[in-house]
């Protein structure tokens, strides 16, 4: 266990004072890998156990890493039937830190990120895991975000559409390639954005390992975390997310063998159909959603490949490889919208 550069015992100290955290004895700080965007660490003192979480150190992208959007939103659903860690303070900032970071507490439970973690669930446990993590989505999409203070968290009209911009402008930031095919799926789900949408909270990048699982019950999410991503929006762009991460080459994307990649989960299309049905929701152009969705997903790999160039990898094995899954999804992309 040794001090992290971006987040200090002395730092951490002053924000929790500065928050009326009572800190008992000397903080203990270890940063927790597997991480490919904001920085996570476990947090301890001689009684409480948290998890504070920030920025990179080096190659920062517009609209990504932001700490204030995931303090907002966890803060508002506590209470709600979407399982969240307790918010304990925020550096807004950076003001303490010398970069905005979040502190939450700790959830005990099982965190299924690789293939050697999934071996220790039974089948019927994985699959339970997946409805577990379905019904956590459909759940969240059911919360009036006007009713929990979130009216204004942004603007969901019209979500879909600033999405095909949002990525299209992300890959110009990161890309160290040209991919002609990338501007044609952008130009194709220009052209295909449905005229109609949902409005609720969404999550953007909901899988195995970014949610907590009980361990007496792995088919109930003890907490979703990792909300850089959230935002009011199209629920179906949330749900499509879900069922792109299950390729195989998210693996690439990733640095190790994916658990959510894994052949023992349900496939991208039973998911859609589980979703569909415990949400009573009309998947509407799934093939559109399918194509944003891998949109999203092979510009965000291109992004964790920016960020090691950068020098903004924190160690993380393989991170400059990222990139090489991004023809991959932007293929299946145009594959669902042809």
């Amino acid at each position: 266990m040794s001090e992290h550069p971006g987040l200090t015992a002395d730092n951490l100290r002053n924000l929790l004072d500065a928050a009326d955290v009572d800190v008992v004895g000397d903080l203990r700080i270890e940063l927790i890998s597997g991480g490919r965007s904001n920085l996570t660490f476990d947090v301890r003192d001689d009684v409480h156990h948290w998890v504070a979480r920030r920025p990179p150190m080096a190659g920062l992208t517009p609209s990504a890493h932001d700490m204030e959007r995931e303090w907002a939103v966890t803060s508002a659903l506590s209470g709600t039937p979407v399982p969240v860690a307790a918010t304990v303070a925020i550096d807004r900032n950076g003001e303490h830190i010398g970069a905005p970071c979040t502190v939450v507490e700790f959830v005990d439970g099982l965190v299924i990120r690789s293939t050697d973690d999934l071996a220790a669930l039974s089948d019927e446990q994985v699959v339970a895991s997946a409805d577990g993590l379905v019904q956590a989505l459909a759940d969240l999409h059911a919360v009036d975000y006007e009713a929990v203070g979130l009216g204004g968290f942004g603007r969901p009209v019209g979500f879909a559409a600033r999405q095909v911009k949002l990525w299209s402008r992300q890959w110009e930031i990161v890309k160290d390639r040209e991919l002609p095919d990338l501007d044609k799926l952008v130009a194709i789900l220009s052209e295909r954005v449905p005229a109609a949408a949902g409005n609720s909270i969404i999550h953007g990048d909901l899988r195995v390992d970014n949610a907590i699982l009980d361990p007496a019950d792995p088919g109930r999410v003890a907490a979703v975390v990792d909300w850089e991503l959230s935002a009011l929006g199209d629920p179906l762009t949330d749900i499509a997310a879900m069922c792109v991460y299950r390729e195989p080459s998210f693996s690439t994307v990733l640095g190790f063998d994916g658990a959510w990649a894994s052949d023992r989960y349900p496939s991208a299309d039973a998911l859609a159909e589980k979703y569909a049905t415990v949400s009573g929701t009309d998947l509407g152009d799934w093939d559109f959603y399918m194509g944003l969705a891998n949109l999203k997903i092979g510009v965000i790999a291109a992004g964790i490949s920016h960020r090691a160039r950068q020098g903004g990898s924190s160690g993380s094995a393989g991170a400059e490889l990222a990139i090489e899954a991004t023809a991959t999804f932007i293929a299946k992309g145009l594959e669902a919208v042809s």
